[in-house]
């Protein structure tokens, strides 16, 4: 799995409230929100630790994503996930490079510019935690 992370010594809103400002510095907004621990919770009864998935996306990055590749869609939005664990808040984005190998050659060429611009903000939201 190709992801990029960092660990914050705070609790889940603190560190989400900061993910989500860096993101928006870089142009992404968050779309969508799954609590997982509380949909396992509801759904199964199971207690876990809180887990969430944010759907971020960078509508500039993703219009020109589809304009070069219109079945992208299946790969969008990028996740971030946010988990509590022993040292804190683990803070994982989904790598664009990483996630668009499993394109073929020709597409990822197309997609290339894309791909890194949206990797590189990316990283810099995730170096501004």
């Amino acid at each position: 799995m190709t992801d990029l992370r960092k660990t914050l010594k705070a609790s889940l809103a603190e560190a989400r409230a900061w993910l989500e400002a860096a993101l928006k510095e870089e142009g992404f907004g968050i779309l969508t929100e799954i609590d997982v621990a509380a949909t396992l919770k509801a759904r199964l009864g199971l207690e876990r630790p809180p887990y969430l998935i944010l759907g971020a996306c960078n509508p500039s990055l993703a219009a020109k994503a589809l304009e070069a590749e219109p079945d992208l869609g299946l790969l969008l939005p990028c996740n971030a996930v946010l988990r509590e664990g022993g040292e804190g808040v683990e803070i994982l984005l989904q790598d664009p490079k990483g996630m668009f190998q499993v394109l073929s050659q020709e597409k990822q060429e197309a997609l290339k510019p894309v791909v890194e611009e949206a990797r590189s903000r990316l990283e810099k939201a995730l170096a501004k935690l």
